[in-house]
């Protein structure tokens, strides 16, 4: 196996697991990490013997807290497109898999990761687990992670957890629908390997069309998106606004 630094990856019978390994970060990821998680997805995507794919975390206390926002901090509005068409191509190749993947989330799943949780095809969490889209408090402008709710969920939801900022809790996002399976946690990971092997058994050409077609009928909008996203993060990032919040987080932290 690829000896990776942030993401630990493990082949079980006819489903790859991807491990996300920064728990001292809440396994918030950088670029860098995103990087390792891409070439996961297409290694196992191309793998004959397998037929499903499992993301998890480190740890006990989060899927993954989003981007790392001390390297989110150092960015201006110079950066926007470059740091826009990296997250283009990690949901490209989320998008663009063959094969069902699973979330199991173990913990909190916020803002990007959010986002990268509903771009699974099934979910499965435990009590405890909390979802949402927390951007606007720290002064970051969200584009991605309204259009990937608003397909899942509707206008009048996303509009309401992208104005407040607000963590879903577990019955919540399992009531609407985010959330297929809600197991106790010493049970996420199994449950997502019952449901992972039930689709590495299912024919894989009709399991490969039917994720193609999901993917064509987002393709427009996912791309506008991009566009939009570039415009508006320059625009965030011009007024300062980000930068100051961050620093503000960051004082924050340091005084406690």
């Amino acid at each position: 196996m690829h000896p990776y630094q942030f993401i630990e990856v493990e082949q079980h019978d006819e489903v790859g697991l991807i491990r996300l390994n920064r728990p001292e970060k809440l396994n918030a990821w950088t670029g860098a990490m995103r990087d390792e998680i891409m070439q996961a997805l297409q290694a196992f995507n191309a793998a004959a013997g397998t037929r499903a794919i499992i993301m998890t975390g480190a740890g006990d206390r989060a899927f993954c807290a989003g981007q790392d926002l001390e390297e989110a901090q150092r960015f201006d509005e110079k950066d926007s497109e470059a740091w826009i068409r990296t997250w283009e191509a990690f949901y490209d190749t989320i998008r663009s898999l063959e094969k069902p993947l699973v979330m199991a989330l173990n913990g909190t799943a916020a803002g990007s990761a959010f986002q990268v949780a509903l771009l699974g095809d099934i979910r499965v969490a435990h009590p405890g687990v909390r979802m949402g889209q927390p951007e606007i408090n720290s002064g970051i402008a969200s584009v991605t992670g309204p259009w990937i709710m608003n397909l899942v969920l509707g206008m009048s939801r996303t509009i309401e957890l992208t104005l407040t900022g607000r963590l879903m809790e577990a019955e919540e996002s399992h009531r609407i629908g985010l959330i297929h399976y809600l197991v106790p946690q010493e049970q996420v990971l199994v449950r997502a390997f019952a449901v992972a092997r039930e689709l590495a058994a299912k024919p894989p050409v009709a399991m490969r069309l039917d994720k193609q077609r999901f993917r064509e009928m987002s393709e427009a909008s996912f791309r506008e998106t991009i566009e939009a996203a570039i415009r508006l993060h320059a625009d965030a990032y011009a007024s300062g606004e980000p930068q100051r919040m961050m620093a503000a987080f960051f004082e924050k932290r340091r005084k406690a």
